[in-house]
């Protein structure tokens, strides 16, 4: 090992899966990480979004790590005919 030069370990990375929605009035984007708390930010891009969500993610990590409160799973697509002569008769 050269003088003057340190090692260090690796840094463990982390993995979370964001939800992502966009403002309809403002137009920004806005994620959080379910089951996350804290874990939730905005921007006008997609990728400053994800940096936003990098950096809260970051120091929420650096507090502690967190226990997550749920598990996320998926999204399901959910079907429902609109207007009432759609839908089942009453018995």
């Amino acid at each position: 090992m050269a003088y003057g030069t340190t090692t260090r370990a690796p840094c463990p990375m982390h993995s979370y899966t964001a939800i992502v929605e966009r403002c309809p009035e403002t137009g920004l984007y806005v994620g959080h990480v379910p089951g996350f708390p804290g874990a939730h930010s905005q921007g006008a891009t997609l990728e400053e979004l994800n940096d936003n969500l990098k950096e809260v993610v970051a120091m929420l990590l650096d507090d502690r790590e967190p226990t997550m409160e749920t598990e996320y799973v998926g999204t399901q697509t959910v079907v429902v005919a609109s207007g009432e002569a759609c839908r089942p008769y009453a018995l």
